[in-house]
C-alpha cells in the first residue's frame, strides 16, 4: 500500500531482483540508429546527441570488454564488491543481425561481476526472433528492455522526427512483456507543443501499459541537434521549466502514475559543454530530495490519483 511522501524508486525495484549494490555500466557496441542511416530518417531525432549522455569512460574503446573493464575500475575504488548491468546505451542496441546481438550481449555477461543487461532500444527495431532470444536469455539472467517512448502524442512525435507512432511503441512494450521479459520505457517532459495537461494525459496512458520501470527526462536544448537550431530561431515555442516548477509537475505526474511503476530518475544532466538551456546546475538526488519534499508538503504519493480507466478516457496516440 502507498503511504504519503512515497514513490516506487529504482532502488527498491532492484533490490527485489538482487542482494548487495549493483551498479549499471555504459556501453557502446557500436550500433547506428534507423533514424540517422536512412532506413527510417536522416540526422535522428530533433532532440538526440549521442555524445551527451556518452561516459568518458565507453569512448574511444574497441570492445564491450574494455568499456566493461574501465567502468568496473572506476567504481571499484570506493565500491569493491559492487556488481554490475551492462547497460546497452548508446543508438538504438537492437539494430543488427541477431548473431551479431547474441555475440555482443554474451561477451558483456562474460565479463566477471556483470549480473545482467540493461538494453536500450527504438520500439520499432524489435522484430520477434530478437524478443525471442531475449526472453530466453531473460530465463538465466537479469535482462531489462529500455524503450525510448519519449511521447503519448503521435503529433509529437511526428514533430521531433521520432520516425514512429506511438502504437508501435505500446505493441513494443506488450510484445516483450508478453514474454516475461522486464520493461522499461523513457519519456522526455516539454517537449514543443505539449502543454501540462498532454503531459499529465501520458502519466494515465502510460500505466496501462505492462511498465515496470520509467524514466523521465525533462527537455534539454543540446548542441548539435535539430532542436538547439529551432530554439536559436523561435525560443517563444519552448517552455523550458525551472527546477521548481519542474518538481510540481513531476508530482503532478507522480500521483496520476500506477503506483507500482519504478521510476528510475526524474532529471537527465547533459555535459555542460553540450547543454544550451535550461542549466540548473543541479545534481540528480539534489532534484529527487526536493520530489520527495514536495510529496511530503503535499501529502501526497505515487497513484494516490490513478485509476485503470483514466488512459481509456485519455485516447492515447490522439493528436492534440
Amino acid at each position: 500500500m502507498p503511504t504519503p511522501a512515497s514513490y516506487c524508486d529504482y532502488a527498491s525495484f532492484l533490490a527485489r531482483h538482487f542482494t548487495g549494490k549493483v551498479q549499471k555500466l555504459s556501453v557502446d557496441a557500436g550500433f547506428t540508429c534507423p533514424n540517422r542511416d536512412g532506413h527510417v530518417g536522416r540526422g535522428g531525432c530533433a532532440y538526440c546527441n549521442n555524445r551527451s549522455f556518452r561516459p568518458d569512460y565507453c569512448r574511444e574503446l574497441p570492445s564491450v570488454t574494455e568499456q566493461l573493464e574501465a567502468g568496473k575500475r572506476f567504481f571499484s575504488r570506493k565500491y569493491p564488491h559492487m556488481r554490475y548491468l551492462a547497460y546497452f546505451q548508446a543508438y538504438t542496441n537492437t539494430y543488427a543481425e541477431l548473431p551479431r546481438l547474441r555475440r555482443l550481449y554474451e561477451e558483456a555477461l562474460a565479463v566477471p561481476g556483470v549480473v545482467g543487461l540493461v538494453v536500450s532500444t527504438r520500439p520499432d527495431c524489435v522484430p520477434d526472433e530478437v524478443l525471442d532470444y531475449v526472453a530466453r536469455l531473460s530465463r538465466r539472467t537479469f535482462v531489462l528492455m529500455e524503450y525510448g517512448i519519449e511521447s503519448v502524442d503521435d503529433a509529437t512525435l511526428r514533430r521531433v522526427c521520432r520516425g514512429h507512432d506511438f502504437a508501435c511503441a505500446a505493441d513494443a512494450v506488450r510484445r516483450t512483456a508478453q514474454r516475461g521479459v522486464l520493461v522499461g520505457g523513457h519519456v522526455i517532459l516539454g517537449l514543443p507543443g505539449e502543454g501540462r495537461e498532454a503531459i499529465l494525459r501520458q502519466a494515465d496512458v502510460l500505466s496501462e501499459l505492462p511498465l515496470d520501470v520509467l524514466k523521465l527526462h525533462q527537455l534539454q536544448i543540446v548542441r548539435g541537434t535539430l532542436m538547439a537550431r529551432w530554439y536559436a530561431e523561435r525560443p517563444a515555442d519552448f517552455h523550458l521549466f525551472a527546477p521548481e516548477e519542474y518538481a510540481e509537475l513531476v508530482v503532478d505526474y507522480l500521483e496520476r502514475l500506477r503506483p507500482d511503476i519504478a521510476v528510475e530518475r526524474f532529471t537527465s544532466q547533459s555535459p555542460a559543454d553540450l547543454l544550451i538551456a535550461p542549466d540548473w546546475g543541479w545534481k540528480n538526488h539534489r532534484f529527487a530530495e526536493l520530489v520527495m519534499r514536495r510529496l511530503r508538503e503535499r501529502y501526497t504519493w505515487q497513484g494516490r490519483c490513478w485509476h485503470p480507466a483514466a488512459a481509456e478516457a485519455a485516447g492515447p496516440g490522439e493528436e492534440q
